[in-house]
């Protein structure tokens, strides 16, 4: 379904993508683990087309959308879920709703869609006349996944859905990323939270420092004793 071939990136002269080759298969989940700075959300950023890369290729079933124009980026099926959850805070959840369905074409099927996402998330149901900034981290997080739903993607692209939130809506947010794969949804996820990110994951990379240092099966990665000590902690092994 997506495929990235030496990919490279840079800010004002800093490599941030270092010749990255990944792949992401239909209908599955692939996790992106690193640290900090790592250059994770810039690969998500160049994808969706928000940055420009030097070089390399992207494509999406066949078709190569690198440097496209993000509206046609996100007519192919592509959707992100940004960092920091990005919501409309003086429009209410229904209309940031409305927002993730703007460019589609089949509207007799948007209600379905919200049909949908309230029975994945009835808080957001709930709340559904309330104003996105008067909800908590994780409500906001259920919308900003919501919204990104609205745009009936082919493969969703997550970064760091489980930033700054409690241990018990972490939990819900996984498992709610499972329910959307499992009704056909591709995920690509980026996540600090390597423990849960593997254990949800199909197929997983490490990058490092812009390139790809580490790749294989989410459980195998888990195992992997240098994953252990940088990403999971001494106490796992």
């Amino acid at each position: 379904m997506l495929k990235i071939n030496d990919l490279h990136v840079s800010y004002g002269g800093i490599k941030a993508l270092r010749g990255v080759s990944l792949e992401v298969p239909d209908k599955k989940i692939v996790t992106l683990i690193g640290a900090n700075g790592a250059g994770k959300s810039t690969l998500l950023r160049t994808i969706s087309g928000l940055v420009k890369a030097e070089s390399g290729s992207i494509s999406f079933d066949g078709t190569e959308i690198m440097n496209k124009q993000i509206s046609s980026i996100c007519e192919k099926g592509i959707a992100l879920v940004p960092e920091g959850r990005r919501v409309f805070v003086n429009l209410t959840v229904e209309e940031n709703l409305r927002i993730g369905a703007y460019l589609r074409k089949d509207k007799d099927k948007i209600k379905e869609d919200y049909d949908w996402v309230y029975e994945l998330f009835p808080r957001l149901k709930e709340r559904s006349w309330q104003l996105a900034g008067t909800l908590s981290g994780g409500e906001q997080q259920m919308l900003a996944v919501g919204r990104a739903l609205m745009s009936r993607p082919k493969i969703m692209m997550m970064d760091e859905p489980s930033l700054g939130l409690a241990p018990l809506v972490v939990r819900q947010i996984f498992e709610i990323i499972g329910q959307i794969n499992k009704a056909g949804v591709t995920i690509l996820l980026i996540e600090q939270n390597a423990n849960m990110a593997l254990n949800v994951a199909d197929d997983a990379y490490v990058l490092e420092t812009g390139e790809i240092v580490l790749h294989g099966p989410g459980k195998e990665l888990l195992e992997n004793e240098q994953v252990k000590e940088a990403y999971l902690g001494k106490k796992q092994s």
